[in-house]
């Protein structure tokens, strides 16, 4: 005599031969990640965007994570649409292209492609701005964020501005 078994207990017993068979979860099959957090991100757009209006420019600020996600974002007074997607890019290159430890963000991505860049197959992806601009955040010399700034008349103007966005923030990136 055969025994057949309900569809209910057949899909009980499989869940559980599963899970018999499945191996031990192991620690370093875990990733550890850090994140900027929303209230420092704000507090950092807001000190760039402050710091370029002091000095005349109208200039957008933004914070991506090391997805590329938009966590903050402030678009100063009189800013153009342009400076928003380019404070954006920026920031969006320097955490995607990467930058070894010490350098500056986009100058560094620029001195590396030499004063005529050719950006090849680079220029096909979309968000990559090859100009400078922006500054990674990091934490124990692990990149947690970038703060791109856009607008101002030239890209190292734009970069010091998000300097001092990290600046504002920097004794607090534990």
């Amino acid at each position: 005599m055969r025994h057949v078994l309900s569809p209910s207990r057949a899909a009980l017993c499989a869940v559980g031969i599963m899970t018999a068979l499945a191996a031990p979860a192991r620690a370093d099959n875990v990733l550890t990640t850090h994140r900027l957090g929303a209230a420092l991100a704000a507090e950092a757009v807001s000190e760039a965007v402050a710091a370029c209006g002091k000095q005349g420019y109208k200039v957008t600020a933004t914070v991506v994570d090391t997805d590329g996600v938009t966590q903050a974002l402030l678009r100063g007074d009189g800013a153009t649409m342009t400076a928003l997607e380019a404070s954006h890019d920026k920031a969006y290159t320097v955490l995607m292209l990467g930058v070894p430890r010490g350098e500056d963000a986009n100058s560094a991505v620029s001195q590396r492609l030499g004063a005529a860049p050719s950006p090849g197959g680079l220029a096909k992806l979309p968000h990559i701005l090859l100009t400078p601009g922006a500054v990674v955040v990091k934490v124990n010399g692990e990149a947690i964020a970038a703060i791109g700034v856009g607008g101002a008349p030239g890209g190292d103007l734009d970069e010091a501005c998000a300097k001092a966005g990290v600046d504002k923030i920097s004794d607090r990136l534990k």
